[in-house]
């Protein structure tokens, strides 16, 4: 087993968390475990806010300890951890968020405070900060008509260290540097709607960036996601942790079933192992609020596969499932 029954938040978790949502926290870790132990994989995906709740605090420890072989996430959670990385110190805590008046909210605005929840962040320090750097990176693909994945830009500048002299956190505690050290497959399907996705169509909307298809998009990610999900379950099982719904959890599943039925491929392993954490409700045919047993009907998991619901705050119990499977 890969977790450490004596370890602190693990034996809290086993004494205190026997039911209800509670129960089913141990149980859907302990079976990430078991999937591990006998040689399987884990998909992770992020919708939500995730990064600006800095769930690289223990995500970031999973991708280095190899509990994490891929992920999806949306442009958001992509951007947020580099902008937490490069403008920790500049952020604002707004915990009387409910309470703020219209007026209040102008205010924010006024100082170039985007708020997320109860958390602040500061356009200058964050998003103009890497703005400017990932543009020349944009404009210089543009300029030798090199084409690359969103994440990949980021990868890149990452990796040549040109934000380190930026850095207000521990750099252990951002994913997308532990991502980008093991070169972790990413899949940003809809990054266009995330604010480095807006500053890139502005670049070719003002003629800074004269080829749009300087950036990779998303059918191009479904082909990537293809190609990497046959080559990977040809050795090992594929498990599937949903952290919140959406986008980020609704174009990685499914291309188990466009594989099989729409490409009429045989054997095509189905997803090994599933859980998502989520407070979406199946109002309005919700795929966010969804019960695992209906993708059986999609072809996406099977009768067998373990799978698992914990209806909470993904905040809260993520980083709990992440420290469960690291054994802290």
């Amino acid at each position: 087993m890969s977790s450490s029954a004596g370890s602190p938040i693990t034996s809290f978790m086993k004494r205190h968390y026997r039911h209800f949502n509670a129960a089913v926290v141990i149980d859907a870790a302990e079976a990430y475990i078991r999937h591990l132990d006998g040689g399987g994989k884990m998909f992770v995906t992020l919708a939500g806010a995730m990064s600006t709740a800095e769930l690289g605090l223990s995500l970031a420890e999973m991708i280095r300890q190899d509990k994490v072989h891929g992920i999806c996430c949306t442009g958001a959670n992509l951007e947020e951890d580099l902008y937490n990385l490069v403008a920790h110190d500049h952020y604002e805590r707004v915990p009387h968020y409910r309470n703020l008046t219209a007026q209040q909210e102008v205010e924010l605005l006024n100082r170039h405070l985007n708020r997320v929840t109860d958390t602040c962040i500061p356009e200058e320090e964050a998003m103009r900060r890497i703005e400017r750097i990932v543009m020349e990176e944009w404009q210089s693909a543009d300029r030798t008509g090199d084409r690359l994945f969103p994440h990949e830009f980021l990868y890149k500048i990452l990796r040549e260290d040109k934000l380190k002299h930026f850095y207000q956190i521990d750099p252990k505690d951002s994913w997308m540097i532990a991502a980008a050290e093991r070169n972790l497959p990413l899949f940003v399907p809809g990054w266009e709607d995330s604010t480095l996705g807006n500053m890139y169509a502005a670049q070719v909307i003002g003629g800074k960036v004269k080829n749009v298809t300087t950036m990779r998009g998303g059918v191009e990610y479904m082909v990537e996601l293809a190609r990497w999900y046959i080559e990977l379950t040809s050795k090992a099982a594929l498990g599937f942790f949903q952290i919140g719904g959406g986008i980020a959890g609704d174009f990685p599943i499914c291309v188990v079933p466009m594989l099989h039925q729409d490409l009429k491929r045989e054997n095509v392993p189905l997803w090994a192992y599933f859980c998502q954490i989520s407070d979406s409700t199946t109002s309005y045919g919700s795929y966010s609020g969804a019960v695992p047993n209906e993708k059986i009907t999609w072809g996406k998991l099977d009768v067998s596969t373990p799978r698992f619901i914990i209806e909470s705050d993904a905040t809260i119990i993520a980083p709990l499932v992440f420290a469960y499977v690291l054994g802290w």
